[in-house]
């Protein structure tokens, strides 16, 4: 049986970050995870979140896969349930997802990197919900990057020209109910690390969201009520030369009753602008690491060598 990650920081948001920031930051070193209530994201807009993606799902396998695009890694519409792979994984993940990503005109220097969304017409207020949300996650996460730079004696507002116009994308994830027909070995989400600088996740509060520790044991997180689950991300954990991890984590197949039933959440994968250089900071290439620091790299070419790499590019 899997035990319980008791020392997992869980903090208010809604707290003067000076408080909460050596907790979390403690909590990424050790962890790569912490727990955040109070983040401003307002109930009502995630049960309406809610009943919308379940609605989407909910379509016809043929309705969905119009909205799949061909060549575009995965970054906007809609991935089939069989389609994305883990890192070293053998067979694929147990899930279909939407992705919603940041809209960019035209001329923007960015938007090369940044594809149109789509929406699915037969949902009603798709757009407007899921743009709404988008932009609320984005301002929790800047709120808790804040945090993360206090911890690292950094000025607070240090990311927030680092994530300006960046690369985030809204993930709607569906796990069906488990099938005979499910591949051996398979399961929900298989062992993986986030590519992005972190990720902010509703709905991990129905079990199965478990870490990877640095001793190597799967701990299962406790999730109260309609919080946020915060992780690092592998950008993040290269920036700051391995000082906050991005921890191994995995979403495992329920057994009993919870077999037969769908599993819904929303992950914000939050990145860096794409231009933005990863080089570690100059305060975490102290040697303090058991390893040297990394050579500089692209976000762009830094998440497209990771989606090379899990079958989404």
């Amino acid at each position: 049986m899997t035990d319980t990650a008791p020392d997992i920081a869980i903090v208010s948001l809604a707290q003067p970050l000076e408080t909460i920031s050596d907790a979390l930051g403690r909590s990424f070193a050790e962890y790569g995870f912490a727990v955040v209530r109070n983040h401003g994201i307002p109930q009502e807009l995630i049960d309406r979140a809610e009943a919308l993606s379940k609605e989407f799902f909910a379509l016809p396998e043929d309705v969905k896969r119009a909205y799949k695009i061909e060549g575009g890694g995965g970054a906007r519409g809609y991935t089939p349930f069989g389609t994305e792979k883990a890192k070293d994984a053998s067979v694929h993940d147990l899930k279909e997802f939407w992705h919603v990503g940041r809209g960019l005109p035209a001329d923007h220097p960015l938007a090369e990197f940044m594809g149109p969304n789509v929406w699915p017409a037969e949902v009603g207020g798709f757009e407007d919900t899921f743009s709404e949300l988008y932009a609320a996650f984005e301002e929790a996460g800047g709120r808790a990057l804040e945090a993360i730079a206090l911890h690292l004696e950094l000025p607070q507002d240090f990311f927030a020209a680092t994530v300006e116009d960046g690369n985030s994308v809204m993930r709607l994830l569906h796990y069906p109910p488990l099938g005979p027909d499910a591949p051996e070995g398979a399961i929900r989400a298989a062992a993986h690390g986030d590519i992005n600088t972190i990720t902010l996740l509703l709905g991990a509060e129905e079990a199965g969201l478990e870490l990877l520790t640095k001793a190597g044991e799967w701990k299962a997180i406790d999730v109260p009520e309609g919080a946020l689950v915060i992780n690092v991300g592998d950008m993040l954990e290269r920036l700051t030369n391995g000082r906050l991890r991005s921890t191994t984590h995995r979403v495992v197949n329920p057994r009993g009753p919870a077999a037969q039933r769908s599993r819904y959440s929303m992950p914000f994968f939050l990145h860096f602008r794409p231009d933005y250089l990863i080089e570690p900071l100059a305060s975490c290439a102290d040697g303090s690491s058991d390893s040297a620091p990394a050579e500089p790299i692209s976000a762009h070419d830094f998440l497209m060598q990771r989606l090379r790499e899990i079958n989404l590019a």
